[in-house]
């Protein structure tokens, strides 16, 4: 399965991230991984996030590249490791030809809200600015129909299986499976009965399921210990993140303190 991936290749140019080859070295060895257990991925990532004090560091970068920061009108609080952050998002342009460059579809820029969560930010040793995770877009199936519930009808269980094949594939506990669907999927009268069909055998504390803000499908989960590198699915979504599936993540799903 031919699936070529896509690395910035004039990164420093804009960055200084002490961690960066790392986390490509980490974000190249996972993409062969699922590319090789056949699940299609993007090229070009669906976003990085990106811890920095203070914001400017890497948003002036961005900007350069044509990235529009707070593009979606929207601020995410991230309670990592019970300190307080604000995650920021930058989109990039589709047309912007930094995209060829390999850079990354949006970015999330994070920075510390208070002197602690600075100081447990910088505790850490990965540097400042560091480079949280790495997220591959997962390529979604084909709607057959423009009805929202048919197609959740579809996607949902198209994530289940892909989280198993990448669990196995990586040899890791893949994270919570994060399923943000659109309202009217959620109050569908056929919902509540067809949604164990969908999950098929997660547990309960292996997913989440709620309401995408601004309409649209949003799943994801982690791959690696601490939220190092991701996988999401994105179908017309109208900003970056949604806000109760960013609180999950960075309450419970990733951590400064991510080990290898």
């Amino acid at each position: 399965m031919k699936n070529l991936i896509t690395l910035p290749t004039n990164f420093d140019d804009y960055l200084t991230i002490e961690n960066a080859d790392l986390r490509f070295a980490e974000a190249t060895d996972v993409a062969e991984r699922v590319i090789g257990a056949g699940v299609e991925i993007y090229p070009n990532m669906d976003h990085a996030a990106i811890f920095c004090d203070p914001p400017h560091i890497v948003a002036d970068g961005l900007k350069q590249l044509g990235y529009v920061n707070g593009w979606d009108a929207r601020c995410y609080p991230s309670p990592v490791d019970g300190c307080d952050y604000i995650n920021v998002s930058a989109q990039l342009s589709a047309d912007s030809p930094a995209r060829s460059e390999g850079w990354f579809d949006y970015v999330a820029v994070v920075h510390p809200v208070d002197k602690p969560a600075l100081q447990h930010m910088l505790s850490q040793g990965y540097g400042n600015p560091f480079i949280h995770h790495l997220t591959w877009g997962l390529v979604p199936p084909e709607p057959i129909t423009v009805d929202d519930f048919e197609y959740a009808n579809r996607v949902v269980p198209f994530m289940v299986e892909k989280r198993k094949v990448i669990g196995d594939a990586i040899g890791d506990a893949p994270g919570t499976l994060i399923i943000a669907l659109p309202e009217n999927v959620l109050s569908h009268p056929k919902f509540e009965a067809s949604l164990p069909t969908w999950l098929g055998d997660l547990d309960e504390e292996e997913y989440q399921v709620e309401s995408m803000q601004g309409g649209g499908f949003l799943i994801q989960f982690f791959v690696l210990t601490g939220g190092r590198i991701e996988v999401a699915l994105r179908v017309d979504t109208t900003q970056t993140f949604n806000p109760k599936s960013v609180h999950k993540i960075s309450e419970d799903e990733i951590s400064a303190v991510q080990g290898k």
